[in-house]
């Protein structure tokens, strides 16, 4: 489990590729003390297992699932990425809570300055648009951020100076493809009402919707 507030970033030193797999050697560009084998880091937002490691330096495994639905496959040798490593009980949880799965792939759309500021515009497919709200959380690469304004398949976000150098979305540009985590508890709720509303986020009863206070006091809610 993971806050989405990047510990630092990260430079691929080698990426092995074994058909639809890859291994990772990451070398941390902050101090990176202690680390254990088995223990988990997010690269770009996404969980990954440390396999090996050394003074500031690990490797760690991408499976053909992880490469299929998010942009590690892209990393060569020089890329930087955003580390995080997992959160610790008792630690400030000063972003949101992320698991460090990936959902999709966001792509920026476009990049405007607001004052020191930048404001990105990224689009995203469709489906996962109803867990994406105004002023809602999103992990974009790991990056905790607030979603300024959104759409069904469109959400904006404002980038302060301090992210900018402290992470890779300095190096965004119109084209970019990165990591999108949605805010797990709004897929929670939803799972958990699931029963009730037949499996779908709007379903109806007479043209009504079928979630009311009242059905909901009936339930226990």
């Amino acid at each position: 489990m993971f806050t989405g507030l990047v510990m630092g970033m990260g430079r691929v030193e080698a990426a092995e590729g074994r058909g639809a797999e890859t291994r990772l050697r990451i070398r941390a560009l902050f101090p990176l003390y202690d680390i254990e084998a088995g223990e988990s880091i997010a690269v770009n937002g996404v969980c990954l297992t440390v396999e090996t490691f050394g003074d500031g330096w690990f490797t760690a495994y991408a499976s053909r699932e992880t490469l299929s639905v998010t942009s590690l496959g892209a990393l060569k040798v020089g890329s930087r990425v955003n580390l995080e490593r997992a959160m610790a009980l008792g630690d400030r949880l000063g972003g949101h809570i992320v698991s460090g799965h990936v959902d999709c792939l966001a792509e920026v759309a476009g990049v405007r300055p607001a004052g020191e500021s930048r404001i990105f515009r990224l689009a995203f497919p469709p489906a996962h648009g109803r867990y994406v709200i105004p002023k809602g959380s999103v992990a974009l690469d790991g990056i905790s951020l607030t979603v300024n304004d959104c759409g069904p398949d469109w959400l904006e976000v404002n980038i302060i100076p301090e992210t900018q150098k402290a992470t890779t979305i300095a190096e965004w540009t119109p084209g970019r493809r990165v990591n999108m985590e949605t805010d797990i508890i709004g897929k929670y709720v939803e799972r958990m009402v699931g029963p009730w509303t037949n499996g779908q986020p709007e379903a109806t009863e007479g043209g009504k919707s079928a979630m009311t206070m009242e059905y909901l006091r009936e339930h226990g809610f």
